[in-house]
């Protein structure tokens, strides 16, 4: 199964170093070269646009934007952001906020069945109301 990255892995993997993170980050860092070399990492436009914003220095910029050349963006149908505003609308009505690219990522999930590697907890909320499967790391599996 494929799985979408979403910018908080990513963000831990290109902005963050070896001597500054803790156990779980490692594991993190570790599932993700793991799905890299399985092919099994992707990424959508919009998650490209969030890990290249805000970097003040250009030539970081470019060095970041080099890197993230490896991966193509999946393409994100009209039906996915139907499901989005859907899945939006659903949890909104439930009391669960998020923003609009966190329900483009579930859409996708569900439409093309990606399982989300996040660190960011709102996935988990909206679970209870969208059929989102969340990737665990194999080490928390152990």
């Amino acid at each position: 199964m494929k799985v979408l990255v979403d910018t908080s892995i990513w963000s831990l993997a290109l902005r963050r170093h070896g001597s500054q993170l803790n156990k779980n980050e490692l594991i993190n860092l570790d599932e993700l070269k793991e799905l890299i070399n399985e092919s099994r990492a992707i990424i959508i436009g919009p998650i490209r646009q969030e890990i290249l914003s805000g970097i003040s220095s250009h030539d970081q910029f470019i060095a970041l934007k080099e890197k993230l050349s490896y991966f193509s963006d999946i393409v994100i149908t009209t039906n996915d952001y139907e499901l989005a505003a859907e899945l939006f609308n659903t949890c909104r009505r439930k009391g669960v906020q998020g923003s609009h690219i966190d329900f483009l990522i579930c859409a996708l999930s569900i439409n093309q069945e990606f399982s989300i590697y996040t660190l960011d907890k709102d996935f988990m909320r909206y679970m209870n109301y969208c059929n989102i499967k969340l990737h665990d790391p194999r080490a928390y599996k152990k």
